[in-house]
C-alpha cells in the first residue's frame, strides 16, 4: 500500500475508534444532568446514588474520548497537509469555537462537578452538569459544521492564486443544509446510545440474586425504564432525521444514494433491497428480498420518484470535474467502494432497529408487577443492549465517509490530492501502528474500569457534607 491508502486507514482506524466514546458521552451526561435534578428536587437518596454510580461511568468514558480525540486534529497537519492547507481557512473557525469554547465548557464545568458535592449549592451544582452535556453538544455541532462542510462545501469562495479555499460567510458553514440534518440525528442517536448504556448496566444489577440485590431491585427496575423510554423516544427521533437526511443526501451527493443500493441505472420507483447476491463490485447482483419503490421514497419522499443511477453520475462527473487537476481523481473514477457502502447502510439500520427491540424487550421485562426474568439468554440483553447502538452509529459513519469517496471534499478536491506528498508510507505506517497498540490499550483501561464501576453499582447515599462535618472528605473517585 502507498501513503494515500495507509493515511487513510490510520484516519478511520483513530476516528472510528475515538467516535466509539462520544455517543455514550453526550447521553450520559443528559441523564446524569437528570438524575442530579431530580435529586435535588425530591431528595430521594435513589437519584443521587444513580447520579454518582452514572457519573463515574460517565466520566471514565469521557477521559477516553478526550484522550483519543486529540490524535484527531494532529492527523491532519501529519498526513493530510495539502488538504489542511486548502481548507485550513475554514476549518479555522468551527474547530477553534469546538476546542475554544465547547471542550473548555465541557472539561471545567466537569471538575466543579466531580469536587464540588458539598462544596457549591446544590442547586448550581447540579447545573454543572447541564452545562457539562450542553459543551458535549455544542462541540458536536461545531466538529459536525466542518465535516458538513466537506460533504456539501459552502460559504466559501476558492481563491485561483493561492489554491486555496477561502472563508465567505460563516453563517452559511454553520447553517449548512447538510448540518441541519446530520446534527439532530447524531444528537439523538447519542440520546438513543446514552439510554442503551443504561438499560444494560442497571439491567445486569436488576437481574442479580441476593439480599442486597433484593433490596436494590426496585431502584435498578425504574433505571432500565428510564433508559429503555430515553433509547426508544431518540430511536423514534433517530428514524425520522435519517429519512430526511437521506434526502438531502440524494440531492447534494447522488453517487452515495446509488452506492448504498448498487443502483448502476438510473430508475423511478427504484427498490431498496434488504438482501443482494452478486459479484462483489456489485454490477451483477440478484436482490433477493426487496422493498419496491422504497430506494426512491428514501431518497425523494415519493415511491415513484427518479433516483439516479451510478453510470449516469459517473458520466456526469467525468465532465464536470476530469479536467481539474484538484479534483481529477487518479483514474477518473468517482464511484466509492460499493460493498462497503452497501452493506454498511444495512448494517447501520438493521443493527439499530434491533436495539430498539431491545429497549422496548427490557421495557416490558420491567412493567410493575412483575417478577425479574430468568434464563441465560437474559445476558445477552444486558451486553448487547450498550454496544448495539454504538456499532450501529459506528456503521452509519463508516457509510458516510465511504460513500463520498474518493472526495475529500465533495466536488473541490478528491482524497487523492489532500495527501501529504512528502510524507513515506514507512512513516505513516509506523505511526499507524503506534496508535493502533495505543488505542488497544486504552480499551483494555476503559473496559476494566467500566466494568469494575459497573459491579460496584450504586453505592449507599451519602449526604453528608464536607461543610457540615468540618473536614474535607477523602477523594474517593479519581484517575
Amino acid at each position: 500500500m502507498d501513503n494515500l491508502d495507509l493515511a487513510r486507514w490510520q484516519f478511520a482506524i483513530t476516528t472510528v475508534y475515538h467516535f466509539l466514546f462520544v455517543p455514550i458521552t453526550i447521553g450520559l451526561s443528559a441523564i446524569v444532568a437528570g438524575y442530579h435534578t431530580a435529586w435535588v428536587r425530591t431528595r430521594k437518596p435513589e437519584y443521587l446514588r444513580l447520579t454518582k454510580w452514572l457519573g463515574k461511568l460517565f466520566t471514565i468514558n469521557f477521559a477516553l474520548g478526550l484522550v483519543t480525540g486529540i490524535v484527531q486534529e494532529f492527523q491532519f497537519g501529519m498526513n493530510w497537509s495539502d488538504y489542511s492547507r486548502f481548507v485550513g481557512d475554514i476549518f479555522g473557525a468551527p474547530l477553534a469555537f469546538e476546542a475554544l469554547l465547547a471542550f473548555f465548557l465541557e472539561s471545567t464545568f466537569l471538575g466543579l462537578w466531580i469536587f464540588g458535592w458539598g462544596r457549591i449549592p446544590e442547586r448550581l451544582h447540579a447545573w454543572t452538569m447541564w452545562i457539562v452535556h450542553i459543551g458535549t453538544v455544542l462541540s458536536a455541532y461545531f466538529i459536525l459544521a466542518a465535516n458538513s462542510f466537506m460533504q456539501n462545501p459552502v460559504g466559501y469562495r476558492f481563491n485561483p492564486e493561492s489554491g486555496r479555499a477561502e472563508m465567505a460567510d460563516f453563517v452559511a458553514v454553520l447553517v449548512n443544509k447538510v448540518q441541519l440534518v446530520t446534527f439532530p440525528h447524531v444528537i439523538l442517536s447519542s440520546y438513543m446510545t446514552g439510554g442503551a448504556v443504561v438499560v444494560g448496566v442497571a439491567l445486569w444489577h436488576y437481574l442479580r440474586r441476593g439480599p442486597i440485590a433484593d433490596r436494590d431491585r426496585e431502584m435498578y427496575r425504574k433505571a432500565v425504564r428510564v433508559g429503555a423510554i430515553v433509547s426508544l423516544v431518540a430511536s423514534l427521533g433517530v428514524v425520522v432525521t435519517g429519512d430526511l437526511q437521506g434526502k438531502v443526501m440524494t440531492e447534494v451527493q447522488p453517487m452515495k444514494m446509488a452506492a448504498a443500493e448498487g443502483l448502476y441505472h438510473t430508475e423511478k420507483s427504484a427498490p431498496f433491497s434488504i438482501l443482494t447476491i452478486g459479484s462483489l463490485d456489485g454490477q451483477n447482483a440478484t436482490r433477493v428480498i426487496e422493498v419496491p419503490g422504497l430506494l426512491s421514497f428514501l431518497g425523494t419522499g415519493s415511491f415513484g420518484g427518479e433516483v439516479k443511477g451510478i453510470r449516469d453520475v459517473q458520466a456526469d462527473y467525468q465532465q464536470r470535474y476530469a479536467g481539474n487537476a484538484r479534483t481529477a481523481d487518479k483514474a477518473t473514477n468517482y464511484v466509492p467502494n460499493i460493498p462497503t457502502t452497501y452493506w454498511t447502510f444495512r448494517l447501520m439500520m438493521g443493527v439499530g432497529f434491533v436495539s430498539m427491540a431491545l429497549s422496548a424487550l427490557a421495557l416490558w421485562a420491567t412493567r410493575k408487577g412483575t417478577t425479574p426474568p430468568s434464563g441465560r439468554w437474559w445476558r445477552h440483553v444486558v451486553i448487547w443492549s450498550p454496544l448495539l447502538p454504538v456499532f450501529a452509529i459506528s456503521f452509519g459513519w463508516i457509510f458516510t465517509e465511504v460513500g463520498r469517496q474518493p472526495w475529500i471534499v465533495f466536488g473541490e478536491m478528491t482524497t487523492a490530492n489532500g495527501v501529504s506528498p512528502s510524507v513515506p508510507a514507512w512513516s505513516v505506517l509506523v505511526s499507524m501502528a503506534v496508535y493502533t497498540l495505543l488505542y488497544g490499550a486504552l480499551m483494555v483501561v476503559e473496559v476494566k474500569l467500566f466494568l469494575k464501576y459497573t459491579r460496584v453499582g450504586a453505592e449507599p447515599a451519602d449526604t453528608d457534607t464536607p461543610a457540615e462535618s468540618g473536614e474535607d472528605k477523602p477523594l474517593v473517585f479519581a484517575y
